[in-house]
């Protein structure tokens, strides 16, 4: 646990800081709100294109999420609340949709959207869910939910 923490860390800080001189989250149409509360929450990410949106609330601690975009029109909705949970989002090409949301603690969320239309979901309540998507081509639609 500790390892995977650290390591999750360590890729975040290497994001941030890769992406420190990028164009502020506006640029293009692209819009970016985020909320942290509780200690130790960590996010990192990057948007290219236009109209890219992501929204981010991150409440407990130690949760981090990554979320890269790339496109047009791509939205992201993260939300998070208990500690130690993991999202991680990349989204290229058009119109793609992801939600996850998570609740507890120690989830982990990876979807990959490429293509144009694609709409995940993925939700996660008690502990210890781990799901993963991959999206390619275009209208795929995947829903995860597990308690």
């Amino acid at each position: 646990m500790f390892i995977t923490k650290t390591a999750r860390t360590a890729a975040t800080l290497i994001l941030i800081a890769s992406t420190a001189f990028a164009v502020p989250a506006f640029a293009g149409g692209n819009r970016v709100h985020i909320e942290q509360w509780g200690t130790d929450n960590m996010i990192g990410g990057g948007q290219r294109g236009h109209g890219q949106r992501l929204s981010v609330e991150q409440r407990g601690h130690s949760n981090v999420t990554i979320n890269t975009q790339d496109g047009r029109r791509n939205r992201a909705v993260i939300g998070q609340r208990g500690r130690f949970n993991a999202a991680d989002t990349d989204q290229c090409g058009r119109g793609n949709t992801v939600g996850v949301a998570q609740m507890g603690r120690n989830h982990s969320a990876d979807v990959r959207q490429c293509g144009r239309r694609n709409v995940a979901a993925v939700i996660q309540s008690g502990r210890g869910g781990q799901a993963e998507v991959r999206q390619r081509g275009s209208n795929n639609v995947v829903a995860i939910i597990q308690d």
